[in-house]
């Protein structure tokens, strides 16, 4: 007679005369192992620690969501993390189940309709005490008094700013912010429709064609924000049958567009493309549609992409290359045109480039940029673009004037480049850590506890200094920082200043 450990009970559960029922339930637990799992199922048993497959924690998740839908259950939060195999997620199942019978003629719990009381917020709740008990304050959603550009102003103090995407210092600028202007004069302050309806204005085909120009593509279609952008055209193209392999530090948009999608969804080490390349070789031809996404600069971690190698094996395995160039365009290259202008490819080695207009651009929205028949195909059937609003004039004026500037002149973009040379040099002098950020605008400083980030972001704030901490969930526990956005607007005396306030803080 086996027992099996159930979470959130006192004792194991002796499986007894239930085994019969119970092994119905661990049968049909471990069908939906096997379906997220796939080939790496092999060799698994309901007692072997679902780990070893090399299972994500999203792909753990996603387990976790087949069982309560095939059950009709709702696994407490606190049970998940003691669940390591196929037989511990079976005995919590049979638990609720069980309960669920006892219970039936009960009340429905209070932490199912009363939403300060749900298991969400009590867990959210907690995090708050955390911070407070350490004495700290809640560091976000603080209100800024001004343009976020290389400085800013909190609480009535100008700081010097790394905590806005600004890159170019195009969000504030007088060239800028009269052609928002204007583009409000004569079209207001929105289009009052989808494109696809009567929300379509010249501007807006004025924008894309200027994105176009400025890419080296065939076409492009915006959106209004750009993690809209990722999560609906994923949703969009892929479906069921494809697969979705991606970089594991990509932007939250893209894994939403992953769960939309309901495609087979496996990520691979960071940058490793060699790991991708075998994942491929293994279960490329099992899918219709396969695709491989990456960032073309990384926003917690600034580095980047072996282009080249990406598209060698795209193209080897007959998949798509999907690009998300939200924090390179703007940033990387002699010209800022991203990854494609540092590698020295052409845009059509890539299907599909992604980029947003609310970061290095300065204004707000997102666009999706390739072939003709891929954007056509977009227009007129991507949820983002056939049943919303079109890109408001006002961001429209704005990044259609960021483009002609950067098109112009690329003045900008040497200097930010220069700044964050300086500041990562600079920053590296000191001994601090900087993880692998290169030759880019996105300078981490690694402190290695989430209570340590918190503590140093108040005190550099303390010294004049807005820089935001980054930590767990966001990152792992042991890889929490302070991350720099640097600006082309950014002194060397204000850089100077800050590596100063980074070690009375940290030294």
């Amino acid at each position: 007679m086996s027992q099996t450990h159930v979470p959130g009970g006192d004792q194991p559960s002796e499986l007894g005369s239930r085994f019969s029922n119970f092994e119905q339930i661990e049968h049909a637990v471990m069908q939906d192992v096997t379906a997220v799992a796939k080939e790496r199922s092999a060799g698994l048993t309901p007692r072997t620690a679902i780990s070893r497959a090399g299972l994500d924690s999203l792909e753990r998740l996603e387990i976790i969501a087949r069982v309560e839908r095939r059950f009709q259950v709702q696994i407490p939060e606190v049970w998940i993390d003691q669940i390591e195999c196929s037989q511990d997620l079976a005995a919590a199942v049979e638990k609720l189940i069980s309960k669920q019978a006892s219970s039936a003629n009960e009340r429905v719990p209070v932490e199912n309709y009363i939403f300060e009381k749900s298991p969400e917020y009590c867990a959210l709740q907690r995090e708050f005490a955390k911070v407070q008990a350490a004495g700290e304050e809640d560091p976000f959603f603080a209100e800024h008094d001004s343009i976020s550009n290389q400085l800013t102003i909190h609480q009535g103090r100008q700081l010097i700013n790394f905590s806005g995407n600004n890159y170019l210092g195009f969000s504030g600028d007088p060239i800028i912010t009269e052609a928002s202007i204007q583009a409000i004069r004569q079209y207001g302050t929105s289009v009052s429709a989808s494109r696809v309806v009567s929300g379509t204005r010249p501007i807006h085909n004025q924008l894309e064609r200027a994105i176009c120009e400025f890419l080296g593509v065939p076409d492009c279609v915006t959106f209004t924000a750009g993690h809209t952008t990722n999560a609906l055209v994923l949703g969009h193209l892929f479906g069921p049958q494809d697969l979705i392999l991606h970089d594991e530090l990509v932007h939250n948009s893209i894994l939403v567009g992953c769960r939309l999608a309901g495609a087979q969804r496996r990520s691979f080490p960071h940058n490793d493309w060699q790991a991708a390349a075998d994942i491929l070789r293994k279960i490329r031809k099992q899918h219709r549609r396969a695709v491989v996404i990456i960032e073309g600069l990384y926003s917690m971690d600034g580095d980047y992409p072996d282009l080249p190698r990406f598209v060698e094996i795209k193209e080897q395995h007959q998949s798509w290359l999907y690009v998300d160039e939200a924090h390179s365009i703007g940033t990387l290259g002699q010209t800022g045109r991203g990854l494609a202008e540092i590698f020295g490819l052409p845009r059509g080695a890539v299907e599909i480039w992604m980029g947003t207009l609310s970061k290095a651009i300065g204004a707000c929205g997102g666009f999706i940029a390739g072939s003709r028949s891929l954007v056509q195909y977009l227009k007129y059937t991507c949820p983002g673009v056939v049943f919303t609003i079109g890109l408001s004039p006002a961001s429209c004026g704005a990044a259609l004037a960021a483009f002609e500037e950067l098109s112009r002149d690329n003045q900008r973009v040497r200097q930010l480049q220069a700044n964050a040379r300086y500041l990562l040099q600079q920053i590296k002098s000191t001994g601090l850590n900087t993880g692998d950020s290169c030759d880019s605008p996105i300078i981490p400083v690694i402190l290695g506890e989430s209570l340590k980030a918190l503590r140093a972001s108040r005190r550099m704030n303390e010294l004049g200094v807005s820089v935001q901490p980054i930590m767990y969930p966001a990152v792992p526990d042991e890889s929490s920082r302070l991350r720099f956005f640097v600006n082309a607007l950014h002194t060397h005396s204000q850089l100077d200043r800050t590596v100063e306030a980074l070690q009375l803080t940290l030294g």
